[in-house]
């Protein structure tokens, strides 16, 4: 098969190619699943996970890419609950080769079914984002009717749904990116929106919920922006400022069946819409990892197209 390897820590994005790769082997409750789309996070090079195995064992050449869209095409021993044929959506696990491939191996449980009617492409923006955005406000952040949340990084694939998910649950929305993504927040929905580079962050005020995809200088000044009692959640690091009255939390995103599920649910009901940003071949995909190829929403991997003739 076909897929982005990453061979060299030292490279960066020129370690980056499209090699053939054996057909990935289904262990036991595996699901070996014909990739449609996939995603990815640009930090992946640097991400431990990326390079070694639990063990700490060196497990290059490594595929990136998380996210997918696909068809069960194979069951590992003792799998249930999915079958050959389905369509299915979901994340795979960080210390295994990744979803920028033609076939990939995932734990049955970190799969969703995916309805006819979502487009393979809108499914793949869906898992880590919709999952991230979803943990961060309401597990961790406790996000209520009537609060406040300021979300940093708005315009992106984790802030976007963040967004819709927050105006939801009747939630006042600031959110913060550059100018340009200005009108593209507030047709999210966000109330107040500002460009911490051209104005001054502390003026957005307090906030009950302060979730934080940047990390850095941001979330630094974010801790004094939580109001009493509230919390600071981030994707990014763990943060060394913490509010004064207030709880910080850092974490990594969880698979969640049940949670996937819903979060495609309202995809179908129009409650929610993934903003997908450029969408590319498999062949472009190192290239899509550069900054310069960045674009608001989640950048997906278009890989294969439905043998079925389903242009989805």
């Amino acid at each position: 098969m076909r897929a982005i390897t990453v061979r060299d820590r030292d490279a960066g994005l020129a370690g980056l190619s499209l090699t053939d790769m054996p057909y990935p082997h289904a262990a036991e409750n595996d699901v070996i699943v014909r990739v449609h789309a996939a995603g990815f996070t640009p930090g992946e090079l640097d991400w431990p996970a990326t390079w070694t195995d639990r063990a700490g064992r060196d497990r290059t050449p490594s595929v990136p890419g998380h996210d997918l869209s696909g068809v069960v095409e194979e069951l590992g021993f003792g799998t249930t609950g999915l079958s050959v044929g389905q369509r299915v959506f979901g994340l795979t696990d960080w210390a295994r080769n990744g979803t920028l491939a033609e076939y990939v191996a995932v734990e049955a449980r970190n799969l969703a079914p995916l309805p006819a009617d979502v487009d393979h492409t809108v499914a793949a923006a869906l898992p880590i984002s919709g999952l991230t955005a979803w943990q961060a406000l309401f597990d961790h952040g406790r996000l209520a009717t009537g609060q406040t949340v300021l979300i940093h990084g708005v315009a992106g694939g984790v802030g976007s749904i963040a967004a819709q998910l927050a105006r939801e649950v009747g939630a006042r929305v600031i959110g913060t990116g550059r100018s340009a993504d200005r009108d593209r927040a507030l047709a999210l929905g966000v109330d107040t929106f500002l460009d911490p580079q051209t104005e001054k962050l502390e003026d957005v005020g307090e906030a009950d919920v302060v979730l934080d995809v940047i990390g850095g200088d941001i979330l630094d000044r974010s801790a004094a922006l939580v109001r009493a009692g509230g919390t600071l959640v981030t994707i990014a690091m763990p943060p060394k400022v913490r509010p004064k009255d207030g709880r910080a939390v850092f974490f990594v995103v969880e698979p969640d069946r049940a949670r996937l599920t819903d979060l495609v649910t309202r995809v179908r009901d129009g409650r929610l819409k993934p903003v997908v940003g450029a969408v590319r071949p498999l062949t472009e995909a190192p290239a899509a990892f550069a900054p310069t190829a960045r674009t608001p929403g989640k950048a997906i991997i278009r890989v294969a197209e439905d043998r079925t003739g389903d242009p989805s």
